[in-house]
């Protein structure tokens, strides 16, 4: 890596420290209830309204139950939107109803916090679609995975049995959690950060779709048209084109900032636009993107800081940051130089990929000038440890070597910081699991955070790691062996079982980004990674909550002699060990018939 690389980093990093702290502090508030009295005073007729008592604490099961019931209902009402948006307002540009098989994708994505997009936002979706269906699930989703954190803490801080961390028997109240995160949390930040969208030059409008005329005529072709009025075919069949020019564009417009902001906050990654980050209306300046890196890793690293609070022992927050840090740049440091080595295959033809003044050098396939290689690279891993999924440069150019560093990324299981609740909640059942392993090796009962570590929370937590995998692998295999999913691939051979690779990966760790090669808007890769997106979600949200449950009914032990220490550099190195063999080990065979065989294609010239 360059010094530049380098200070890029230090800078991030330092950064984020500074502003997730105080924000750790306010997390951990929430979580304890620990509010203001206008704050409960506001909130008060609300919750009469909807018929909740907010001292009534939940038991694990009834707390999932509504959890899953109301992100049910958002599935329900995202799908209907776009099967209406046809006939419903703020529709300048006259969208038409959204297909079946998309809507139900799209649907399940943005309420899993994928956001998933296998449709083309500026030409697919409305504004009203974009607004109240999408935007309002950006909110939900991020809400629902800090709840399910909020949980998991108040299990582990709890410190008599049957007791719960705001309220005795339970584990809190679902519609309490999801009102004050969305209220007082998210909906703040994102007005914040959407103003300063504006300013840097994000639009945000309900104007329709301006054609302007361009500076420069542009060259295309365009099907042939015959005297009554229908396309020429040739012999094929194939429709007969012609040259064309044109100095006119059309310049889509919308609310983007308001969206913008609550998709990088809320690590949901779904843009507003088809390029996403990568488009000047949405990441219009070196500053915004440094800022939309920020607000990704903002609250999963605040709620690192909520966790040691909460759980009374700062240490212990900073310990599992440590992990979450040293993961990450450990991954920054590998893709930066494999993107500035560039591609061998282009230095044979004379193509000169050295970095001067004159030119940035290295692979610059399908990464914005603006923002070069290094910022790319950054955006590149912040946004796969995150489970967000926006993305400012095309992650299907990227080398072999950068290519999988994304991969690897999400299938850790998203907890490098992670999403909004799931990185954390995710890092804790390895934490879990990284304790009972000590445990089998000193001969002790494991212990975390003073509660035991038995079998039933073992099995648990299995579930919630094996969960995901399965799921991937599973319908990685369905989609290569299927003539519908191998139709998808636009590049045969090594890359285009990574293209579906990393498209099941992204679905199954709730991650959204894509190998943008594969053609997955079909009804088969629509349906089959709906059902992997939502079993990824649940799948692990349901252990996680019946761990809390667990914990929260165990009495919290004193600290011994014999105790492991769990905020110290040893627990640290053997979280990331566990992080590496447990979460990536399943996936090593994929990894090696894709990207590690076109790496391998790539240096050899073949």
């Amino acid at each position: 890596m360059t010094s530049t690389a380098w200070g890029l980093l230090a800078l991030y990093l330092l950064v984020l420290l500074l502003l997730s702290w105080p924000l750790g502090k306010w997390l951990a508030r929430l979580n304890a209830g620990d509010l203001p009295g206008w704050i409960k005073r506001i909130e008060a007729p609300l919750y009469r309204l909807a018929g909740v008592a907010p001292e009534q604490s939940m038991a694990w099961s009834r707390y999932a139950l509504a959890l899953l019931a109301f992100n049910g209902l958002g599935v329900l009402f995202v799908y209907a939107v776009q099967r209406m948006q046809q006939w419903l307002p703020l529709n300048p540009a006259a969208m038409p109803i959204v297909t079946p098989d998309s809507s139900f994708n799209t649907a399940v994505s943005f309420v899993t916090n994928t956001n998933w997009q296998a449709y083309s936002g500026e030409s697919a979706m409305s504004y009203f679609t974009q607004m109240v269906a999408l935007t309002g699930q950006n909110f939900f989703s991020a809400a629902t995975g800090i709840a399910v954190a909020f949980v998991l803490i108040r299990g582990f801080a709890s410190r008599k049995a049957n007791e719960g961390a705001t309220n005795p028997g339970g584990i809190g109240n679902f519609w309490v959690d999801i009102t004050r995160i969305t209220a007082w949390l998210l909906l703040p930040l994102s007005l914040v950060f959407a103003i300063f969208l504006v300013g840097q030059g994000v639009i945000q409008n309900f104007d329709g779709y301006k054609d302007v005329t361009t500076l420069e005529v542009t060259n295309f072709q365009q099907p042939k048209v015959g005297a009554d009025g229908q396309p020429v075919l040739d012999a094929k069949g194939a429709p007969v084109l012609e040259d064309a020019k044109t100095d006119k564009q059309t310049l889509p417009m919308g609310p983007v900032a308001s969206q913008e902001a609550i998709k990088m906050l809320g690590t949901n990654g779904g843009g507003f636009f088809n390029a996403n980050s990568a488009h000047p209306y949405e990441n219009p300046t070196a500053l915004s993107n440094f800022a939309q890196m920020l607000s990704i890793f903002l609250i999963p690293a605040a709620l690192c800081f909520a966790f040691g609070a909460g759980v009374g022992d700062k240490r212990q927050g900073w310990a599992i940051l440590a992990a979450m840090t040293a993961i990450f740049v450990a991954a920054v440091v590998v893709i930066t130089p494999a993107e500035q080595s560039g591609n061998p295959l282009l230095t044979p033809l004379g193509v000169d990929q050295t970095a001067s003044a004159a030119q940035p050098g290295g692979n610059m396939e399908g990464k914005e000038s603006r923002f070069g290689i290094n910022n790319s690279s950054l955006f590149t891993v912040i946004t796969t440890s995150a489970s967000c999924g926006a993305i400012n440069t095309m992650h299907d150019s990227l080398t072999p070597v950068g290519g999988m560093v994304p991969l690897v990324m999400m299938q850790l299981g998203e907890v490098v910081f992670g999403g909004t609740g799931s990185g954390l909640y995710g890092m804790l059942v390895f934490a879990i699991l990284a304790v009972f392993i000590a445990g089998l090796m000193i001969g002790r009962t494991p212990e975390y955070l003073g509660k035991k570590i038995e079998s039933h929370e073992m099995k648990l937590a299995s579930v919630a790691i094996l969960v995901t995998p399965i799921l991937v692998l599973a319908g990685t295999a369905v989609a290569v062996m299927t003539e519908a999913g191998r139709a998808g691939i636009a590049n045969p051979g090594a890359h285009g079982f990574s293209e579906i690779f990393y498209a099941l990966t992204s679905a199954g760790n709730n991650n959204g980004s894509a190998f943008a090669g594969l053609n997955a808007n079909t009804p088969f890769y629509n349906i089959l990674l709906a059902i992997v997106m939502w079993f990824g979600r649940f799948g692990v949200i349901v252990p996680v909550l019946a761990i809390a449950g667990a914990l929260a009914a165990k009495k919290r032990l004193p600290v011994t002699a014999g105790t492991l220490p769990t905020h110290g550099p040893l627990f640290v190195v053997l979280l990331i060990g566990t992080v590496l063999l447990v979460g990536l080990l399943n996936y090593v065979p994929g990894l090696a018939l894709g990207p590690v065989v076109e790496h391998f294609m790539l240096w050899s010239g073949h």
